[in-house]
Formats: C-alpha cells, sequence, structure tokens
C-alpha cells in the first residue's frame, strides 16, 4: 500500500486522499502491470531510454508513474526498480521539491522561448543527482514552435538528461517527438480494481463503507483513481461513521436502483402514464435529469448484455439483488428494441447539454421507449418494398434509410408499411421496355405523330450499327421523307421516342439508301438539340402525395428518382392527344 501519513490535529493543512495515497513504487501501481513490468525490466537491465513518453485518460498513473522512475534512477542506491523512498532524493522527489527534477506545465510554459530556457539548461548537470529529469505535463500544449526547439535536444541530449512527458491527447503531439520517445498507453482502471483499493483506503482512514457503495464510487469515476479517491474524499466527509449506497446517491443526485427498475418495468409494459409518474415522483426529490439518464443508459447497457449473454453476463451496474429483475424485463423485449432504446437515450443525453428544457426531453423519451414495441425490423421492411412492384421509368423509388443501423419506427395511422410506397397500376404504367427492335419499332412510330409516322414507315425498320446507336436508311425515291427526319428538332423529337418506349437513350441517323443522289446526312452526326430547363426531379417526387405519405411513414428519403419522372409515358397516350405536327 502506498505510504500515507494519517492527519493529526495538529496538521494546519488536510492533505486530500489522492495525494496520500499516491503509489510511490511500481509494485502499488494500480491497473498499470504492464507499464510497470516494462520499466523494472529496462531498469533491471540498464536499458533505460533517454525519453518517455506517457499517455492514457486522466488519473490513470502517468505523473505519478514519471515521479516513480525518476526516484528509481537517481535513488541513492540505484538505479534500481525498487526506490527506499527514505533517502532525501526519494524524499524530495516525492515531495516535488528536488532541483534536479524538473516538473514542466506544459499549459503554461508552451511558448518557443520556454523550450529554449529549457535547451539552454540542458547542458548544465545535476546538483546532486545522478540525472537531471523533465517531466512535461500536458505536452500536447506545447506550440509547434517548441516543439521543433526540442528536436534535436530530443533526439541527442547529454547523458546526464532524461524526458519523461505526459498526455492525455497523443493525437495532437508531432509525429517528429513521437519517433524520439517511447511510448506508452495507460488504459483506465477496472471497476473491481478501483473498489478494491477504495476498501483499502477506508480501512485505513477508519471508516466503513458498503460493497454497494463504493462499488457506485467505482463505476462513477469512469476509470480514473483520481476521480475515484476525490469522490471518495468527499463521501467521508458527509459526516456518517458508515458510507451507505443511499448516501452515495443522495450527495450525487441519483435516483435508487428501484425508480430506475420501476421506470424500465413501465417501459415494458407500454405504460407511458405509469413512467410518466415515476419520473414525476422521482422529479419531486431534486434529481438532476442528466444524472437519470446516464442511469438508464447504463440500466438499458445491461439490458442489451443480458439479451446477447444471457446468465452469463457480466460486469452489468446493477447489483445483484436486482438481476431477476433485469433478466425477465431482457426477455420481454426484443435485442432490437433494446438497441433503439439506447439511441433514444443517447440522443436525449446529447440533447439535454444545451436545453433548458431538461424535463420534457426526459418524458419524450420515456414516452418513446414506451413504444419501441410498435418497431418493424429493417429486414421485414426491405422484404416487404422487395415485394412491391417494380417502379417502371418515371416513378420515384422510395426506400428507408435508419439512422445508425437503428429501426424506423412507422407512426400511428394505420400506414401498411407495403402500401406506403405505391407503384402505378399496371394500366397506367409505361410499356415495358419490349425484347427486340421489331417490338420497339412500331411503338415509336405510333408515339410521334401521325405525318412523322407517315414518313418513318418509308424506311422500314431502322438498323443497329452500335450500342444504342439507329440507323433509318431511306429508298432512293424518298429524298422528300428522309430531309423531311433529318431535320434536327425532329431527329430529336424520335431519339425521345425511343428513349421513352425502350427506356435507354438512343442516337438516331439518317441516311439516303443504294441509288440515292443525296449526299447522305447521316455520314455526320445530328446536331445536338437545344437544351431543355433541367428539372429538379427529386422535388417533384418528394411534393408527390404518395411519396410523401411514404416519407413520413417510414421516415424514409428518396434515393434515387428515375428519369423522365412526371412526364406522361408515350405509350399510353391516344394518337388523336398528340400535338399536330407542325406541317399537317
Amino acid at each position: 500500500m502506498a505510504n500515507q501519513q494519517t492527519p493529526t490535529a495538529a496538521d494546519e493543512t488536510y492533505t486530500v486522499l489522492a495525494r496520500r495515497y499516491r503509489p510511490q513504487t511500481f509494485a502499488e501501481l494500480v491497473g498499470q502491470e504492464s507499464t510497470a513490468r516494462a520499466l523494472t525490466n529496462a531498469l533491471k537491465g540498464n536499458r533505460v531510454a533517454h525519453a518517455y513518453l506517457f499517455t492514457g485518460a486522466r488519473g490513470v498513473g502517468k505523473t505519478s508513474t514519471a515521479r516513480i522512475l525518476a526516484k528509481c534512477l537517481n535513488c541513492e542506491n540505484g538505479p534500481t526498480p525498487t526506490p527506499c523512498n527514505v533517502c532525501y532524493n526519494c524524499v524530495s522527489i516525492t515531495s516535488g521539491d528536488d532541483t534536479d527534477v524538473i516538473e514542466i506545465d506544459g499549459a503554461s510554459n508552451n511558448g518557443v522561448d520556454d523550450a529554449r530556457i529549457l535547451r539552454g539548461n540542458v547542458g548544465t548537470r545535476p546538483s546532486r543527482s545522478r540525472y537531471k529529469i523533465y517531466i512535461i505535463d500536458e505536452v500536447h500544449m506545447l506550440s509547434k514552435a517548441a516543439f521543433n526547439a526540442l528536436l534535436k535536444t530530443l533526439e541527442e541530449p547529454p547523458a546526464h538528461v532524461k524526458f519523461i512527458f505526459a498526455t492525455t491527447e497523443v493525437q495532437k503531439i508531432p509525429i517528429t517527438i513521437l519517433s524520439r520517445c517511447q511510448r506508452f498507453d495507460f488504459s483506465g482502471i477496472a471497476v473491481d480494481r478501483i473498489q478494491e483499493q477504495l476498501k483499502t483506503i477506508t480501512a485505513q482512514e477508519g471508516m466503513q463503507a458498503d460493497d454497494e457503495a463504493l462499488e457506485l464510487v467505482a463505476r462513477r469515476a469512469g476509470g480514473s483513481m483520481r476521480d475515484a479517491e476525490s469522490l471518495l474524499d468527499q463521501l467521508l466527509a458527509f459526516g456518517s461513521d458508515r458510507l451507505t449506497a443511499d448516501q452515495v446517491r443522495q450527495m450525487l443526485g441519483m435516483a435508487g436502483d428501484d425508480r430506475v427498475l420501476a421506470l424500465a418495468e413501465a417501459v415494458t409494459a407500454r405504460d407511458a402514464g405509469a413512467a410518466l409518474a415515476v419520473l414525476d415522483e422521482t422529479a419531486q426529490g431534486g434529481l438532476q435529469m442528466g444524472e437519470l439518464v446516464d442511469q438508464m443508459l447504463a440500466y438499458w447497457r445491461d439490458l442489451m448484455v443480458v439479451q446477447c449473454a444471457g446468465e452469463q453476463a457480466r460486469d452489468l451496474s446493477v447489483p445483484s439483488r436486482c438481476r431477476p429483475d433485469l433478466q425477465r424485463q431482457a426477455k420481454a423485449l426484443t435485442l432490437d428494441a433494446v438497441l433503439a432504446g439506447l439511441d433514444v437515450l443517447s440522443a436525449t443525453r446529447n440533447r439535454l447539454r444545451d436545453s433548458s428544457h431538461g424535463r420534457t426531453l426526459v418524458e419524450m423519451a420515456l414516452v418513446r421507449l414506451c413504444r419501441l414495441s410498435d418497431l418493424l425490423p429493417v429486414a421485414r421492411l426491405a422484404q416487404l418494398l422487395a415485394q412491391a412492384p417494380a417502379s417502371p421509368a418515371g416513378t420515384a423509388r422510395v426506400a428507408a434509410v435508419p439512422p445508425e443501423g437503428l429501426k424506423k419506427k412507422l407512426l400511428s395511422g394505420g400506414v401498411d408499411p407495403a402500401s406506403a410506397v405505391r407503384t402505378p397500376s399496371p394500366s397506367s404504367a409505361a410499356p415495358a421496355p419490349p425484347e427486340s427492335l421489331s417490338e420497339l419499332w412500331p411503338q415509336v412510330v405510333r408515339s410521334v405523330g401521325q405525318m412523322m409516322a407517315s414518313f418513318l414507315e418509308r424506311a422500314g425498320l431502322p438498323a443497329i450499327v452500335g450500342p444504342n446507336n439507329l440507323v433509318l436508311r431511306f429508298p432512293a425515291d424518298y429524298n422528300q421523307a428522309r430531309e423531311y427526319c433529318q431535320e434536327p428538332t425532329r431527329l430529336a423529337r424520335i431519339e425521345e421516342a425511343v428513349r421513352k418506349i425502350s427506356g435507354r437513350p438512343w442516337t438516331v441517323r439518317v441516311e439516303g439508301g443504294p441509288g440515292s443522289t443525296a449526299t447522305p446526312v447521316a455520314k455526320e452526326p445530328a446536331p445536338a438539340p437545344p437544351p431543355r430547363p433541367r428539372r429538379n426531379h427529386r422535388a417533384e417526387a418528394e411534393k408527390e402525395p404518395v411519396v410523401k405519405r411514404a416519407l413520413d411513414a417510414l421516415g424514409a428519403q428518396v434515393l434515387r428518382v428515375d428519369e423522365g419522372f412526371g412526364e406522361v409515358p408515350a405509350g399510353s397516350v391516344a394518337r388523336t392527344a398528340e400535338p399536330p405536327d407542325e406541317e399537317s
């Protein structure tokens, strides 16, 4: 256990638990055994590097490890992996008074001038110790110029100098610095390890605490030993001889497990009124809405774990007395509903940060959770959409795209997901593309108007001369028909008719047949027709009543609108409805 001094009545100041129980040797490091083993072996084998980088979350032991390493190097009995902690060097390093172990705050000494001063002092030998050691905390706060000023010194420092960097944001450190250091990543500390350490501290402080209370503190710390010790210090000052779980919840503004269970029970029963009643009782006790949502997130995470692992589920946040209720509720919900609930709760937690209507947001979340059983699985929705008739050309295709892989809930009102995306009936749909040119071309001829049709019939069936390329060859005696059809606007009209009937763009050329005296115009590509105004098919599709209903009902979005949406298929218009040809 860490060396500590029990405060007496004569002490003028109180030293917090996080400082009094700071680890003083590698053996006392909690949760960082791999790092301690690597540094211990480096000291035993005389393979200590000139620069180290310790990275990890707050309160996991980075600075403490740096001080322990400094004591190992400068201990009067060293270098040794086990400092004595009684010699002058060890004691002064522990108190932070050693002149040869310089601790620098990177946040307040981050300029290039500070780096130049450090570089100038590196050449000075230590006053009484074996090494001059620089510990720079939050090193990522140094400026780019300061990092550049350290590069050469960091790569080839004097033999009596060691650098130890600590940071919580390693991604902000230049790669040129990282490549010159040995990096150690400090992981978050497990809940059971933190709970065990808190239990030891409580016993040494002459206090008593329930295991459930210490577990709540350990979970609240989020893997940080320093946060856990600071929170325990606050709770021990509450004034009771024994720390209970209820006291922890009261101090932290947390709801009791019974309240969270009652909320989950109401959600499982789809009773929104009961859920709101439980929330009202909880709010009357002064509970913070953010704390309640955090607890519900942890509980829904437990539901997910139990759904996946069953009775073998481990690392659950609820106490053992609540496990039977948790397992029963997990069986009453589907895994998809639990995942959707996690999504609702996490979104609510994010919205609480910027809203002054916290209770309203939580009430909305509870009502949504009570309706999760109405979810339609995405696989089923996709199956229903796949079973619907294929959308022909000229219709909008709508698909439900749930956010983050979750399901979209159908709005109440009896909307059938299969009928929410209706395709036109076969009688009103455009004809399907024919299988051959002999079937396609008569439909094209009938759709271009009576006068042009009479001229096209004289050319007979066109020839396919390449991918999506047609050639109309008129006999020599039909020069008038050939000249009429090769006019650019009429040629564009033929191409448009072919595109509508076949569903693909085609290029049509007009040539004179054998014996024709005229120079075939088909040798040169026909001039492009004048551009038509570009239509916003997506916006038009979203205004269609059927499509709009599908978007609202399924929470979907328009993925694609086929070319020709909103236009009447040429094959479905009677010949008498065609506008008269300009020369008819």
